[in-house]
């Protein structure tokens, strides 16, 4: 008599299972960095807005006006002197330009970049 195996083992849910669970993971640990993104993203576009509704702005007061934005949304990564600032013709040119690391487990990391730039005036 011949019983063929239906369904998978315990051993291929574990095979099929600990893929998913390391993806789900490092989710977990890659999803706070993304939300400080948006943050950083969503304070450069509001001094970028409130810039072009008032006259001519320095570079010292986006600076400024930055790190109150900063302060109120508590964006501690990255500073708000590591954000550049530059002048480019009529306008400044604000960059948040950073790298942030997620530890996994062990000696093992994610490496996140992210950039954003943001014209001003």
């Amino acid at each position: 008599m011949r019983h063929s195996q239906r369904g998978i083992t315990f051993i291929g849910w574990l095979f099929l299972l600990i893929p998913i669970a390391i993806l789900v993971y490092c989710g977990i640990r890659v999803t706070p960095m993304y939300m400080n993104f948006m943050n950083v993203s969503k304070a450069l576009n509001q001094v970028a807005t409130q810039a072009k509704s008032g006259s001519s702005i320095s570079a010292q007061e986006l600076k400024t006006s930055l790190e109150k934005n900063f302060d109120v949304q508590a964006i501690e990564r990255p500073s708000p002197k590591d954000i550049e600032i530059h002048r480019e013709g009529e306008h400044l040119t604000a960059i948040a330009d950073y790298e942030d690391v997620a530890p996994v487990f062990g000696n093992i990391s994610l490496l996140l970049h992210f950039h954003k730039e943001v014209e001003v005036q």
